[in-house]
């Protein structure tokens, strides 16, 4: 075992005075050991013990003055871990600490504590959890670790009888208590307070000054200090869970706008929002938030330690930086090695040809011989087998097994069949029997572990292993058979993966006698199958290991050989007998020589750890099998033992003496026991695998060996393979000790682990490779690995083979000493290899386990794996929390365990995961199933408690940020020759010429339309509107929308004497109302204003938006309903905002019969018509102004693109209060004639199939809706399409259905509801998308005619650096783009420049402009602050055609010539748009669209319902909402930093995990992620857990 550095912390234990020790009786000191080993193995919470122990001493406590029996004193002491002479006084008293011994050393502690203190200043910000997290629902979470199988190495057993009490434990002084954690009165399941802005309890002054904060904050980034205004048009149609019954309707509201005074003038593309630029030091933040942040940020200022080299690389791949090998690294300076070859296999006269003729030969003549005593739980001997009676109950189940069992009258089993032994590890004596029968019948035995339940960890594989064996019979006791799970039939139960089995009980009365005649065969040991013993790799996978009779029978030979094994010895077992040595030595190699064993069952070892110490002295053992914890465990039992005697043993074997934590349990149990006898030349470590069974075993002293050997290795070394004896780096040091020499007639060499198995050089660590006649043969049934492992050719550095005979890997890793010992110091299975050095996971559990573990988490219950992240493996250490652990103490220990590691390591942790005690899957016999555990923490079904993720330190080889090429002055970016741009086609495109298509192409207002409509078709129905139930609201004519507008315009110019061009808010919810107050503003002259109710449950969100609009667009009057009136000067009104400053408010519920004296003519067409409202994604309000010109033209261009005529009928299922869902439902039914169905996106929270039912009930060909509709459709209606269909819900009618959208097509939405409703006759070419956004509304938009949309696959890496490359579908980082639609008639588009302006070519990434008659003239804003955006309305390019007038979208996309003709015979030109400008997150140099991250996000587990992602101070945060149980939160922080690591290069800064519904969103179904972000600083999201990565 490692020996590390020196000087440090020890924990040791205080004895009892011996006063007190008199004191205690023998039975109540072995009960309160007893309690000392179930606490350590967590078999009973901390409570639990202090109660119990409280009251097994409370008799005798007046005897201990003044000590608290609950309390265990541990004093701090050094100690030296050198042994000490013997004999010395310090020798005997030292008290065996209450650490692991596996992995325990003392100087290895001293190192770590050394390590910390050099970190003491840092500081993490800790993750915030919400308090119902913290409180561990699950009755499972509560229960301490299960004893039935507890750890194989695991677990302390403290000193037996001690009476101690302890320190508290002092925190670091210095770690801020961050958890100040307001608890806010919402809980969880509490429905409206979660999304409204206070119901909590925060007062509204509270929030105001944050939001002042952050303005200042924002104002020192130099931008506008302005606070996000509030979504105007946020009432979502996102569906809500019933939970929150009172908020379905409100998701869109960010929290706590309450006093929105000031808002951001629409500037949409360039004044980026508050901060993404580094907000500078020393800004005051007043929450809690930021203020980790700050402290996460200060953090990651520090130099993390490969320094990534900065240069760009401009080529599509971006490279991933491959770590260089650091020139300075110890390389191998030795000469080649040459192979070392054991002694020669000594030649015996009497030397039996087969195992089975020894059992023979002693059966018949020692049969009273003892072979295997077998004890119980309490140590008694239970039964004593006899090697007469072995031999006849094993021929016995022979003649069983190969007559009596028959199946349809043939034999069940022929020679050679393999059958599965499934025995406890209490009944040593059945398995024997079992074993040696199947062997007499010929037959192949394959033991396996007893499954415990249905669902055992790895039990899948081992079923996969039996039924790649075929085995179909399973030998197993009586007792075991009734205990195994049952199915109703009453038959043993199919395990998962397990193929059929019969089960067959050999201790029944099925087992018959052999008649006289009959012998079982007994031949010369051959290459046949003896048996299979199993094997659990790395990755999980079991694979069967076949030895043959010759190579089990060599090898019994060479252990006698090596272990000088004699004749009648006694030997004392306390390993699994089922397999590797505890099978070999104890089942195998004894009844070779006549010995008697006495198995000692772990259940006893757990009981009375000293059990086999007591065994030897009793059957004065020769020899004792053991593991480096069975050592350990005794030490801390050893106390009351005086008499015991280990003077008999002359050969003590370490199974797992090639663990390198082992020397020092090796070194202590030498210290405490040389008093009793104990030689230390009689420890023997041994180095074994499956493949190659043993492989080397120091001698027994009889022998005349050379002196055994410890190396002092240097861990950095080791790290990158060479051997370097440490001399002056004290800290990290692996001291190892020798396994002794090769085994008998072994040839050992020693190879590389990767590539070619070239010889190391005499200083490297290599793979041990061994050719004898005494290891394995082949994994069953797999050709292939079989060849790799058992059939390895060694060769020179020349390439030349070293032998013709093969060699097989034993995956130990390790190197050959002086005196050709062989040393060990880790296996492949631990081997991790980062950056290209290399590390051995049970030298990372060490150094986790000397920081003060006891305190927090289990002993033996850590796991250390690592897993493949972004080309490097990164890795994992995952440990269960003890319940009675605070969150601080261990968030605290858990950030001492990264520096530990990262100090004595050099290697940074990638993620530390607690979880709840007894939830790690466990292996056969205790441990943790390592691989199992892997494969929940990738699939996010570990459930943590605790989290602390450190991407920021490990991943070192993310790509080169890329810099933008410096002193590109703005110039033209290539020539132009004709239409060609740097030899590509221009890329522009226009929609069809509007001048040919009218032949009348005179100009109309919209108010003259109406008039003539009511006069030439007076009755001719324009509107229909739907309730809930799809039943006709209300409807209108041409003459009644008339008649209605001219008493609207009347109420303006009377009652409100308002005068020609004042702006009018009309505030109605959406309906008939609202188009006839349009019109009626229009009669009157007014400028109409659109403006979305406010919700009467959210107030506190949604009023003080429409007071902004209201104030922004100047409105001196709105227009209204009575109901909204009341609400708007209600009492709750009040609280929200300053209902006094309302101008004049009217309601048109009663309107006068009146007409107006005129209707009112505008000068001229540019004349404003109405104002457009609306916020972006990034939470900008932005106001435009439509003048006459435009408004006719837009309704022109969208009726030539759908061919819209009175005869048809559209519906419309969107929100009509701005964009293109306006101009549909009050524009373009009046220009056109055509009828409109108006289905209020409200209605469908009630009733989801509304707009579908509609669809087919009035089979409309053309339908609109957004794509929150649509998903509300495909996730409400999904499962309903059956019900719909009985309903005759027919959709075959539907030429187009297009989704209204100002962003990137939602292509997986659009093609899972066509799937879906293909059943219902909706055509797959039927769904697609227009596009539009603030300077035109209506840019493209499918409509009737034209080819259909067309999908490209774009690389995204190359997006990123703005560029297009297409590839084929499903090539890594594809991302499939679908046109948005057919450009509309009369709208002329190109791809111009972010920076230069200048035009681009066909396929490229540039800003769409786009020229049309009806974009619009321009911004409206309060501070007339139009110059700032003058160029997003007319703008020119900077070369080329530089004539045209262009307004900017501040959108990315590009176009492309396709294969497909258009209307007029021209190659059509699709536009594709990638995402809007304002959104795109600038990230190391590159360009990313959040909603690409947020799809990966979203893929990375089944329980994210939603993400968002925005970045605050160059830190990406990643919202994600849980749809799923509490206790899976913190299973998302790794994956989603994981696949955003692997898709996206990036490192995500904080993961933040939200109830569903939390992510704003808006009415087109957009998130809001800038609101959110101010939410989230402002702590106003009430999260289940924020993980701070480090």
């Amino acid at each position: 075992m490692a020996e590390r550095g020196s000087a440090g912390l020890l924990t040791v234990v205080l004895e009892p005075g011996p006063a007190v020790a008199m004191t205690l009786p023998a039975e109540v000191r072995e009960k309160l050991a007893e309690l000392e080993l179930e606490l350590s193995e967590g078999d009973i919470t901390q409570k639990g013990y202090e109660k119990k122990r409280g009251k097994l001493l409370s008799p005798y406590i007046p005897q201990i003055q003044g000590v608290d029996p609950s309390l265990q004193l541990e004093h701090r002491i050094q100690t030296s871990s050198q042994a000490a002479p013997v004999g010395s006084k310090q020798n005997k008293s030292r008290a065996p600490n209450a650490r692991d011994e596996r992995f325990r050393s003392d100087l290895h502690t001293e190192a770590v504590q050394a390590a910390l203190a050099k970190y003491k200043e840092r500081k993490m910000p800790m993750p915030s959890k919400r308090r119902s997290v913290l409180v561990q629902s699950s009755v499972e979470a509560c229960t301490p670790p299960d004893t039935s199988s507890a750890s194989e190495d695991e677990g302390s057993l403290r000193r037996q009888g001690r009476i101690a009490s302890s320190t508290p434990y002092q925190a670091h002084p210095n770690v801020e208590h961050w958890f100040n954690r307001v608890i806010q009165g919402s809980s969880t399941s509490s429905s409206a307070s979660s999304t409204s802005s206070h119901p909590g309890g925060r007062p509204h002054a509270a929030n105001s000054a944050a939001n002042t904060v952050l303005a200042d904050l924002m104002a020192h980034t130099h931008l506008d200090n302005h606070s996000a205004p509030p979504d105007v048009t946020g009432l979502s149609e996102r569906s809500m869970h019933a939970e929150r019954p009172q908020v379905a309707s409100v998701r869109g509201h960010p929290r706590g706008f309450n006093h929105a005074s000031v808002m951001e003038t629409g500037d949409g593309f360039h004044g980026k929002r508050s901060g993404i630029g580094a907000v500078p030091e020393g800004v005051p933040v007043n929450s809690r938030v930021s203020s980790k942040i700050q402290q996460l940020l200060n953090t990651l200022k520090r130099p993390k330690r490969p320094p990534l080299r900065e240069f760009f690389v401009d080529d599509f791949e971006e490279l991933l930086d491959v770590q260089q090998p650091d020139p300075n690294q110890p390389k191998p300076e030795g000469t080649q090695m040459s192979p070392l070859e054991g002694d020669p296999l000594g030649v015996v006269t009497n030397w039996p040809p087969a195992l089975l003729a020894s059992l023979q030969r002693w059966g018949t003549m020692y049969p009273k011989s003892p072979c295997l005593t077998a004890l119980d739980n309490a140590g008694k001997a239970v039964y004593t087998l006899t090697y007469g009676k072995l031999w006849t109950r094993s021929q016995k189940l022979a003649y069983t097994l190969l007559n009596k069992l028959s199946s349809r009258n043939e034999p069940l089993l022929r020679p050679g069949d393999r059958v599965a032994l499934v025995f406890p590890n209490n009944d040593p004596v059945m398995f024997m029997v079992a074993f040696y029968g199947c062997l007499l019948a010929e037959l192949v035995p394959v033991p396996i572990e007893v499954p415990l339940t249905r669902k055992d960890a790895g039990s899948q594989q081992i079923g996969f292993l039996l039924g790649s064996c075929g085995v179909t019979l399973a030998l197993t006791t009586d007792a075991c058979q009734k205990g195994l799970p049952k199915a109703q039939t009453g038959e043993v139960a199919t395990f998962k993966g397990w193929p059929r089995l019969l089960w067959f009980v050999t201790d029944g009365k099925h087992v018959v006698k052999p008649p006289k005649d009959w012998h079982p065969p007994i031949r010369d040991a051959s290459n046949e199958i003896a048996y299979i013993e199993y094997k659990t790799s790395k990755e999980g996978s079991t694979m069967g290991i076949t030895i043959s009779h010759a190579a089990m029978l060599s090898h019994c030979h060479a252990l006698t050989q090596a272990c000088g094994y004699t004749e009648g010895e006694t030997i004392t077992n306390v390993l699994d007998f089922k397999r590797d040595a505890g099978l070999w030595h104890a089942v195998l190699a004894s009844v070779m020589n006549r010995m008697h064993v006495i198995s000692i069952p772990y259940s006893l070892m757990k009981v009375n750890p000293l059990s086999w110490i007591q065994k030897v002295h009793t059957y004065k053992a020769r020899v004792a099998v053991v593991k480096s914890r069975d050592m350990h465990w005794s030490l801390l039992a050893q106390r009351d033992q005086r008499d015991i005697s280990l003077i008999s043993l002359r050969m003590l074997i370490v199974a797992d003496g090639a663990n390198p934590w082992s020397i020092s349990s090796c070194d202590a149990f030498l210290n405490v026991f040389q008093s009793r006898g104990l030689r230390p030349e009689v420890i023997c470590p041994c180095a074994s695998s499956p493949e190659s069974m043993t492989v080397a075993i120091r001698r027994p002293p009889e022998m005349g060996i050379p002196p055994p050997g410890k190396a002092v290795l240097s861990m950095s070394g080791l790290s990158h393979g060479v051997i370097r004896v440490d001399t002056e780096e004290k800290l990290s040091v692996l001291t190892v000790q020798d396994v002794g020499q090769a085994m008998p007639g072994a040839r050992v060499c020693v190879v590389r682990v990767e590539g070619t198995p070239y010889l190391c050089q005499t200083d490297e660590v290599g793979e041990i490779c061994v050719s004898s006649g005494t290891i394995g043969v082949a994994y069953y049934g797999l050709p292939g690995m079989t060849k790799n492992i058992f059939e390895t050719i060694p060769v020179t550095s020349s390439g030349s083979p070293i032998s013709d005979r093969p060699f097989t890997r034993t995956s130990l890793m390790g190197f050959i000493g002086p005196d050709n010992l062989v040393f060990v110091v880790g296996k492949m299975d631990g081997l991790m290899v980062v950056s290209g050095r290399r590390h051995n996971a049970d030298d990372v559990v060490a150094t986790a386990l000397a920081v003060e573990p006891m305190k927090f988490v289990y002993r033996g219950r850590i796991a250390v794996f690592s897993v493949s992240v972004l080309h490097d493996e990164r890795i994992v250490v995952v440990a269960e929390q003890r319940p009675d652990a605070s969150e601080e103490d261990s968030f605290q220990w858990m950030s001492r365990v990264l520096q530990a590691i990262d100090s004595i390591h050099q290697v940074g942790v990638y993620c530390l995961a607690l979880v709840p005690a007894n939830t790690l899957p466990k292996a056969p016999l205790g441990g943790i199933h390592i691989s199992e555990t892997k494969q929940r923490f990738l699939e996010g079904a570990l459930h943590p408690c605790n989290v602390l993720m450190c991407p920021h330190t490990c991943v070192t080889n993310l790509p080169k940020p890329r810099q933008k090429q410096p002193g590109t002055e703005v110039g033209p970016a290539s020539m132009i020759v004709g239409n060609l741009v740097a030899g590509k086609r221009i890329a522009q495109a226009c929609g069809r010429d509007v001048a040919q298509l009218e032949d009348n192409d005179q100009f109309l207002y919209m108010q003259d339309v109406l008039q003539w409509r009511a006069q030439a078709t007076p009755d001719h129905p324009l509107f229909l509107l739907l309730n809930a139930k799809g039943t006709v609201a209300s409807a209108a004519s041409c003459l009644q929308l008339h008649k209605r507008a001219e008493r609207v315009a009347v109420v303006l110019m009377e009652k409100g004497r308002l005068n020609t061009g004042d702006h009018v808010a009309l505030v109605y919810p959406p309906g008939i109302d609202l188009i006839a107050s349009f019109y009626g503003c229009l009669y009157a002259g007014c400028v109409p204003v659109t403006v979305r109710p406010p919700h009467p449950q959210n107030l506190a969100t949604t009023l003080p938006t429409v007071k902004m609009i209201v104030e922004v667009s100047k409105s001196v009057c709105i227009l209204t309903t009575q109901a909204i009136m009341k609400l708007l000067k209600s009492k709750e009104a009040a609280a929200a905002v300053d209902v006094k400053t309302w101008p004049l408010v009217l309601d048109t519920d009663d309107l006068p019969r009146k007409r107006p004296l005129q209707i009112y003519k505008p000068p001229t067409p540019e004349m404003l018509a109405y104002l457009d409202f609306s916020v972006s994604t990034t939470g900008i309000l932005a106001g435009v102004k439509m003048s006459h010109a435009a408004t006719s033209a837009l309704c022109r261009s969208i009726k030539l693109q759908c061919e819209l005529y009175p005869s048809r009928q559209i519906a419309i299922c969107l929100d009509p209060y701005c964009g293109l869902g306006f101009a549909l439902w009050c524009l373009c039914s009046v220009y056109s004639g055509h009828q409109s169905i108006l289905v209020p996106p409200l209605e469908l929270e009630t009733n989801v199939s509304l707009w579908l039912s509609a669809v087919s009930q009035y089979k409309v060909r053309v339908t609109f809706c957004s794509y929150s509709i649509m998903e509300m459709c495909t996730k409400g209606l999904g499962a309903q399409t059956e019900a719909l269909r009985l309903r005759n819900v027919n959709l075959s009618c539907v030429r187009t259905c297009m989704v209204v959208a100002e962003e990137r097509p939602r292509i997986t939405l659009t093609q899972s509801f066509s799937k879906i409703f293909k059943d219902l006759g909706l055509s797959p070419r039927a769904v697609s998308t227009t596009f539009g956004c603030r300077v035109n509304v209506a840019i493209c938009l499918q409509g009737t005619a034209g080819p259909d949309p067309t999908t490209v696959y774009v690389d995204m890496r190359a997006l990123r650096h703005d560029r297009v490359r297409l590839v084929e579908r499903g090539s890594p980082h594809s991302l499939p783009l679908m046109e948005s639609g057919k450009i509309l008639p009369g709208v002329k588009v190109i791809i111009a420049n972010t920076e230069t302006k200048g035009p681009l070519g066909d396929s490229h990434l540039g800003e769409v402009w786009v020229s049309s008659p009806h974009n619009a003239t321009g911004y409206y804003t309060v501070y007339g602050e139009e110059a700032l955006h003058a160029d997003h309305f007319n703008t020119k390019l900077s070369f080329g055609d530089t004539q045209t007038v262009w307004a900017r979208t501040g959108y990315l996309g590009f176009l492309r010539r396709t294969e497909l003709t258009d209307a007029s015979g021209e190659r059509h030109d699709a536009l594709y748009v990638v995402g809007s400008l304002d959104e795109t997150l600038e990230l190391r140099g590159m360009r990313y669209h959040p909603i690409d991250i947020e799809t990966s996000v979203i893929r990375s587990h089944k329980s994210i319902a939603e993400c968002a992602v925005f970045t605050w101070t160059n830190l990406l945060v990643v919202v994600v909402e849980l749809e799923g149980p509490e206790q899976e939160a913190l299973d998302l922080v790794a994956l989603v930093t994981n696949v955003v690591l692997e898709e996206h290069y990036l490192i995500v800064g904080v993961v933040v995990v939200v109830d569903p519904g939390v992510i704003p969103i808006n009415s087109r179904g957009e998130k809001q992620r800038m609101h959110l972000r101010d939410g989230f600083l402002a702590d106003q999201l009430d999260p289940i857990y924020v993980a701070y990565n480090m």
